[in-house]
């Protein structure tokens, strides 16, 4: 059962935006080709589908959309523990879940390219294990692999701790911000990455997952104007009415991620421009094309259901097959001619466990959570606290990373 089944079920009445979801889908299955084409890569003007890190930054004005056109209408019959709740309940089944995959293999990531793997112990990587299934972030002192990740474990969760950072922005202070001193927000906040893409030490957006100030000066960049742009974007703009929106943003979506590298070292701001105006212009307007268009029933809805449903699930269980695949790669100095087979192996490995988290754990436990949080906290009837307990279903297409 995929997320819009879980919505019909407990009542949920706003509208869903199928393509969406089927977009963050597409830009998921961009991001575990990234990865695994990364372990080849000898630097980052040679990474083929070069721009795949652009994903999270689409993924945030995904987020900022569906979270202002879900819960906006709601503050009034809603708490802020209430909102806590159900953003608990739809994140972090699935954090919980990619940290213990992450720790299991953890033991068949021996390599060379980690360079703190072998002094790291077993009460280290417990540690690591236990704080990350918090999503509190780890300083780089106390990182059991060497990339200076806030999660070790599953390096990916760093933009799950920025979706949460958002989310409690949001309800405590921003929602209440009318929409000019939401449009000023913005603005400023897309000064600030322009002013990094173009004008910054590396000429792109990479970075935002360790602990230390730089990082986490770049991770609330990355994080502030894409996330409050959609956010903006779901109380101004109304969708159309666009025919065959779905194929034509997956086109663009896909493209954009797969860029080559603009520009070279001595031209950085020119790769810096082209990010920008992928976060800033290019991405809003796919999401306002997403949710302007319509699925036909039968084959490409259950291709967008599909690619929803997985999307998240995927993003944040892939990784540690990721550190696997790049351990074996780059101690055997295995070229992506020779490795293409293993690569393509991961890859389906990493849709397939995502799929049986999803089926298995995250859908029935989050369904779970949903009804024993809403009927203990209201004691309301049972149809009652299925439609309030919606958890997932109140974001009409959610698309978490």
């Amino acid at each position: 059962m995929n997320s819009t089944s879980i919505d019909a079920a407990f009542g949920d009445s706003k509208r869903h935006y199928p393509i969406l979801d089927g977009l963050r889908g597409v830009a998921a299955l961009m991001v575990v080709a990234f990865h695994l084409f990364e372990a080849h890569a000898p630097n980052r003007f040679e990474q083929l589908i070069n721009h795949g890190y652009l994903a999270v930054d689409f993924f945030f004005v995904l987020s900022g959309f569906v979270i202002g056109y879900a819960y906006d209408d709601r503050w009034q019959r809603m708490t802020f523990a209430d909102f806590c709740k159900r953003r608990l309940v739809r994140l972090h089944p699935m954090i919980v879940i990619a940290m213990l995959i992450g720790a299991l293999m953890f033991p068949f990531q021996a390599s060379g390219i980690f360079p703190k793997y072998a002094g790291a112990t077993a009460g280290d990587v417990l540690l690591a294990l236990v704080v990350g299934m918090t999503l509190l972030p780890l300083p780089p002192s106390m990182d059991v692999r060497g990339w200076g990740e806030m999660h070790a474990l599953n390096g990916p969760a760093w933009s799950l701790f920025f979706e949460y950072v958002a989310n409690l922005l949001y309800a405590l202070v921003i929602r209440r911000f009318s929409n000019t001193a939401l449009a000023i927000l913005v603005f400023v906040a897309g000064c600030a990455l322009a002013q990094h893409t173009v004008w910054g030490p590396n000429g792109d957006v990479i970075g935002g997952w360790s602990l230390e100030p730089a990082q986490l000066q770049l991770g609330f960049t990355r994080l502030m104007y894409p996330f409050f742009a959609g956010l903006l974007l779901s109380r101004m703009v109304r969708p159309s009415r666009i025919a065959h929106s779905f194929p034509l943003c997956a086109l663009l979506v896909a493209a954009i991620l797969a860029m080559p590298r603009v520009g070279g070292a001595s031209t950085l701001w020119m790769n810096g421009l082209y990010e920008a105006v992928c976060i800033i212009v290019l991405f809003p307007l796919v999401v306002w094309l997403g949710a302007s268009g319509a699925v036909a029933a039968g084959a490409p809805a259950r291709v967008c259901g599909v690619l929803g449903a997985i999307s998240y699930p995927l993003y944040i269980v892939h990784y540690p097959i990721v550190y696997t695949y790049t351990a074996w790669a780059v101690d055997g100095k295995v070229k992506l001619a020779d490795g293409w087979p293993v690569a393509l192996a991961a890859f389906g490995a990493s849709v397939a466990l995502a799929w049986l988290c999803l089926t298995y754990y995250d859908v029935p436990l989050r369904r779970w959570l949903g009804r024993r949080l809403v009927e203990g906290r209201s004691g309301a009837r049972p149809v009652q606290a299925a439609a309030a307990a919606a958890g997932a279903a109140d974001e009409a297409s959610a698309p978490e990373r």
